[in-house]
């Protein structure tokens, strides 16, 4: 009987960083692949992705609905709730002999949870990762305790799980997942891609992504308002706005964007791209400006700059191709101007990613699959050696 590996995929980035492991599973003949969509990927306001999941082959063995059509703090408390009663179920029908979740939101943490209750080995991926403005930091360090095999990304990260107490055994150094679709994927070239989002690229071009920094409270509308002014005065650069994920307050940075793009030619807001086209944009654009997360573990793959604004991914390894700056107008206006200098575009040739050169989904496949699962549920603590 081959093994059952389920993957649990809650959002259009995440689904993009975990494909080339479920194609991996899946192109496996002694292992069967399961997929569990949830959170975003079911919802109409943000834009059905489950349909990516399937267009790329996979077949999705149950979808667990349990986004609200609130994203107050009340909201998502009872969304993660919806979650834990549809994994239990769910979970329970599929068996799984492991599961495979990725990163540090609030539906995958739902997932674990009830993965934990029904003794089911997970295997956590990304984990040990700093973003000291978002709830997901602790999200991130509680999956990481009810996990049982660990990938990560970068030797502070391994060195990370190890102090939460994980065992270094089941920690393995991979390398960051979204290289793999940099280096595997054939990207767009540029009438491709113009094309396919019905926008025309100019001589200047950024792409832009803001998620609210949710451990901040009542912040986010004023940080993306002064986001927008600084871009406002853009008129000779097109801009290219992703919107954000269903974090606390995300609706409200949406209904900013439409409104900006409502007023301005030069922009086009997409609630998903997909990964193609994505990062088919990435590679086009002259930087990448906001607070996600891929502008720090991609972008420099591209050698392409980025400015990260405000805290949310504060603590996280950065390339040089990294401009940091506060979330106001003028901050932002000057990291505008630092990306266009000739001295720093000259300087990202040089740029190195600190998440490693690609392989990390074949690492992942080959240790699971190897990996033997007795008594792995039951953990023990390990404690640092006394210096």
């Amino acid at each position: 009987m081959t093994r059952r590996f389920c993957v649990i995929t809650g959002t259009r980035a995440e689904y993009g960083l975990l494909r080339w492991i479920m194609q991996g599973i899946k192109d496996d003949p002694e292992l069967t692949l399961q997929v569990i969509a949830t959170g975003t990927h079911l919802s109409p306001e943000f834009g059905l992705t489950y349909r990516e999941i399937e267009q790329d082959g996979f077949a999705i063995d149950r979808k667990v609905e349990m986004l609200t059509s609130s994203d107050t703090v009340v909201g998502i408390a009872k969304s993660m709730g919806l979650g834990l009663i549809g994994f239990g179920d769910v979970l329970s029908e599929l068996k799984p002999d492991l599961i495979l979740v990725l990163g540090d939101r609030f539906e995958i943490f739902a997932a674990v949870a009830a993965a934990l209750v029904a003794r089911i080995p997970v295997a956590h991926l990304h984990g040990g990762e700093a973003t000291e403005g978002a709830i997901d930091e602790a999200m991130r360090h509680a999956i990481t305790k009810m996990s049982h095999l660990h990938f990560v990304a970068a030797e502070e990260y391994r060195q990370r799980v190890v102090q939460l107490g994980e065992q270094p055994d089941r920690v393995f150094l991979v390398g960051g997942m979204g290289v793999d679709s940099i280096k595997r994927l054939k990207l767009l070239g540029r009438a491709e891609l113009e094309a396919s989002i019905d926008f025309k690229l100019g001589k200047r071009n950024l792409m832009i992504t803001f998620h609210p920094v949710t451990l901040e409270a009542a912040t986010a509308a004023d940080q993306m308002s002064e986001l927008l002014a600084a871009l406002a005065v853009l008129e000779d650069t097109r801009l290219i706005f992703t919107l954000p994920n269903a974090d606390t307050d995300g609706r409200a940075l949406i209904r900013l964007v439409e409104q900006f793009v409502a007023k301005h030619a030069n922009a086009r807001a997409y609630t998903s791209l997909g990964q193609l086209r994505y990062l088919s944009c990435m590679a086009l654009v002259d930087g990448v400006v906001g607070n996600s997360s891929s502008g720090l573990a991609e972008a420099p793959s591209f050698k392409k700059g980025t400015i990260n604004i405000g805290d949310r991914q504060r603590g996280r390894l950065q390339a040089s191709s990294v401009i940091n700056c506060e979330p106001n107008r003028l901050a932002i206006a000057d990291a505008l101007q630092s990306l266009y200098s000739a001295e720093f575009q000259a300087s990202l040739g040089e740029v190195r990613s600190p998440y490693g050169e690609g392989g990390a989904s074949e690492k992942v496949v080959e240790t699971i699959k190897h990996y033997v699962f007795d008594g792995i549920v039951k953990k023990a603590f390990y404690d640092l050696p006394v210096c």
